[in-house]
């Protein structure tokens, strides 16, 4: 599924400003409403009831009440206190710790994120850090699929992930059509750094992009196989579907990497030819240029006995030499393609 831009959120919109989102949802996939988090545990007490959390930079406090409403590992609430994680999935008891990097578009380059997942049987918390954008366009989404929502937590993290992987499909789409205007600049006459540094960049980030979605693969490979506690098997087609967009995804920035490769090795190599162009034109030009150098040094010889002095003819028979030698030689290189 994918989401349109006009419902992105990026920036905290309720609560302290930490807390995104705390809703109660029953089993079969209605919401109930809006709750603090001193009310989950109420909520948990009522049978067929389940807790979706979005969090944005939370501070300890808050994440240790959360370990302590839904009994939380104290390796994975320490991960989530510090960002810059491995992409990863851990399996705690009957709950999943998932960290997943994200990444979006600001000011020309890819600014990347990381989110934190709990997933548990009734409980779905999101800990979003760093450029990442809000998950309410796909809590909505869930909410107008009550019979999807209905299966619980494993919908939420099917529609988290799935939001997830489809923001890279149009980085990945943006930087080919970026690499594409910049085929121009490559070919170009004049030598231009800043095309050779734009593609470096691209190159880099592309690697960075790479290396947030191959370990993502294997994740959604993971939730597609196994999991059976958490993953309803209704849900496993959903998640294959994720990972052909995984999968399409990484075979995109792998060309795409491909491609600026090439670009930056063509660009290189034009430049090395345009300056081979100039050596052999300075070349040519030397070379007209030595001949008069040669026939007229004889004359600063001064030797008593020239015969052709005392000619009146000799300057400009010298004189014409000189131009015929030169001019052979510039219609020999121009005939071999020097100038």
């Amino acid at each position: 599924m994918t989401y349109p831009n006009a419902l992105y959120e990026t920036q905290p919109a309720t609560g302290n400003g930490m807390v995104i989102n705390c809703v109660a949802y029953s089993t079969g996939g209605r919401r109930i409403g809006d709750i603090s988090i001193d009310d989950i545990s109420d909520v948990l007490k009522q049978p067929d009831t389940f807790v979706w959390i979005g969090l944005h930079e939370p501070d300890e406090s808050l994440l240790l009440k959360l370990q302590e409403e839904f009994d939380l590992h104290d390796l994975a609430i320490e991960d989530a206190q510090h960002a810059h994680q491995r992409t990863k999935i851990e399996v705690y008891g009957d709950s999943l710790f998932i960290v997943a990097q994200t990444a979006q578009v600001v000011g020309g380059n890819i600014a990347f994120g990381e989110t934190q997942i709990f997933v548990g049987q009734r409980y779905f918390v999101t800990v979003r850090h760093g450029a990442s954008l809000s998950y309410a366009p796909a809590r909505r989404s869930c909410e107008q699929s009550p019979e999807l929502l209905a299966m619980g937590p494993s919908y939420a993290l099917y529609a988290v992930l799935d939001f997830i992987v489809d923001n890279f499909l149009p980085i990945v789409r943006d930087f080919r059509e970026e690499l594409h205007k910049l085929e121009n600049d490559i070919f170009a006459e004049t030598y231009n750094r800043q095309t050779i540094k734009r593609l470096y960049d691209m190159q880099r980030e592309l690697m960075t992009l790479r290396l947030a979605v191959v370990p993502l693969q294997d994740i959604v490979a993971q939730l597609v196989r196994l999991h059976p506690h958490l993953i309803h098997d209704e849900l496993r087609a959903y998640f294959r579907d994720i990972y052909d967009h995984v999968f399409r995804v990484n075979e995109s920035i792998n060309a795409m990497r491909e491609m600026i490769g090439a670009a930056i090795s063509v660009n290189l190599a034009l430049v090395t030819f345009g300056q081979n162009e100039v050596m052999k034109k300075l070349a040519g030009w030397a070379a007209m240029l030595a001949a008069p150098t040669l026939i007229t040094s004889w004359y600063g010889m001064n030797f008593v006995h020239m015969p052709e002095l005392d000619k009146p003819w000799a300057y400009p028979a010298i004189t014409c030499l000189v131009a015929c030698i030169v001019g052979g030689i510039f219609m020999a290189l121009k005939r071999n393609r020097w100038f």
